[in-house]
């Protein structure tokens, strides 16, 4: 699907979405429940899908768990599996099957698992045995919340060191106030996690996922990028864990140097926003963003410069030249639903018709974004 975006202001309130990291993890724990628990999820993505869908079958004697092209699924439910059920095969779509399980590949099989590379995904064996587990803080927090989901159902002890300044550090957070919700007992001694074994979840008979402030940060960016756009987000927690929230911060931060470590989902309408910004933003440690649904600085980079943005591309960040205006013309979606959605509102401050293509994609975290982008008065003509 090709969309073309007509240059406009975009003026009115919209509710968020429903946060996808923190559905992730609530949907794990009600199925992790003896007894009902249900998650109200309202519109559901793709990724969120594919987390439903697995968790379906996570009690299957031998389950096949299809994780699309969810990496929080995959990651999340690889050590969850191992504590459940002790064998399942894992299928991955798009780029899922290129983005990196090691190290927790390793530490598992430490622990009693084995994990092997197929055509359509992994076959995994077990079951995952208690110890001692040693992880790095920066190259995914997903490996270290999919252990700490996993470790409190298995008899025995387990500790999760840290061995490296833990990046993202606000999912690992939206993790442990999952658990603690769930009545699941996590204790913090610097960069040590404890976790007793033979633990039961108790999470909340029913229970409403927070409004997702990675999504709604491009509505916040379009909203600073057109001096006639006004825009309102409603539902979302000022006091939330989500890292997300400091996108109000940050796009009053431009220009300048930002560092996105614990925010690198904000990366596109940051960038977005500082192509129109007066003055040299540099994002910066933003690494990690290679092993996304695309290279996101790649592909972020590429999409604004062909839109007329003076933006380079650096070995972990972007370093963006703020210009009045962007000319627009035709980018693609790069299969990834944030490059997507940054290149939608960019739209606004452009001189000419922006045009997406491969706009489906869009669906993987936002499905209604476009018919949320023309409720704010946006012209999106599917072509």
């Amino acid at each position: 699907m090709d969309i073309m975006i007509r240059p406009g202001p975009l003026r009115g309130s919209i509710p968020a979405v429903p946060s996808k990291s923190h559905t992730h993890r609530l949907l794990i724990a009600a199925a992790l429940t003896d007894g009902d628990a249900q998650v109200l999820t309202g519109p559901v993505s793709d990724d969120i899908r594919a987390t439903e869908r697995c968790l379906d079958h996570l009690y299957d004697p031998d389950p096949v768990l299809d994780c699309g092209e969810s990496g929080s699924t995959l990651r999340f439910l690889l050590p969850v599996a191992m504590a459940v059920s002790g064998q399942a095969s894992f299928h991955c779509s798009g780029r899922l099957p290129e983005r990196p399980v090691s190290p927790l590949k390793e530490e598992m099989e430490a622990h009693g698992c084995s994990l092997t590379e197929t055509s359509w995904g992994w076959r995994v064996t077990g079951p995952l045995r208690n110890g001692d587990f040693r992880l790095p803080g920066d190259v995914s927090s997903q490996y270290i919340s999919g252990l700490l989901l996993a470790l409190p159902l298995i008899s025995g002890d387990s500790s999760i060191e840290v061995t490296s300044p833990l990046q993202s550090a606000s999912y690992v957070d939206l993790t442990l106030d999952v658990l603690k919700k769930s009545g699941i007992s996590v204790t913090r001694q610097g960069n040590t996690f404890r976790i007793e074994g033979g633990q039961n979840y108790l999470a909340p008979a029913s229970v409403r996922p927070e409004g997702d402030w990675s999504n709604s940060s491009f509505w916040f960016a379009a909203d600073l990028m057109d001096p006639q756009s006004d825009i309102v987000c409603t539902g979302l927690d000022e006091n939330s864990i989500q890292g997300d929230k400091k996108i109000k911060e940050l796009l009053h931060s431009l220009p300048g140097i930002i560092d996105v470590s614990d925010t690198p989902d904000l990366v596109p309408p940051l960038a977005a926003a500082a192509a129109v910004t007066p003055g040299i933003t540099v994002l910066a440690n933003a690494a990690r963003l290679r092993l996304k649904e695309s290279d996101r600085l790649t592909t972020t980079a590429r999409m604004l410069s062909s839109l007329g943005a003076d933006i380079e591309e650096l070995s972990d960040g972007l370093r963006i030249s703020g210009r009045s205006t962007l000319r627009g013309g035709k980018v693609s979606g790069s299969g990834d639903h944030r490059i997507i959605m940054a290149a939608a509102v960019t739209a606004s401050a452009c001189d000419s018709p922006v045009t997406i293509c491969g706009a489906e994609a869009v669906t993987k975290s936002y499905p209604s974004f476009f018919h949320d982008f023309s409720k704010l008065g946006g012209e999106a003509i599917e072509i």
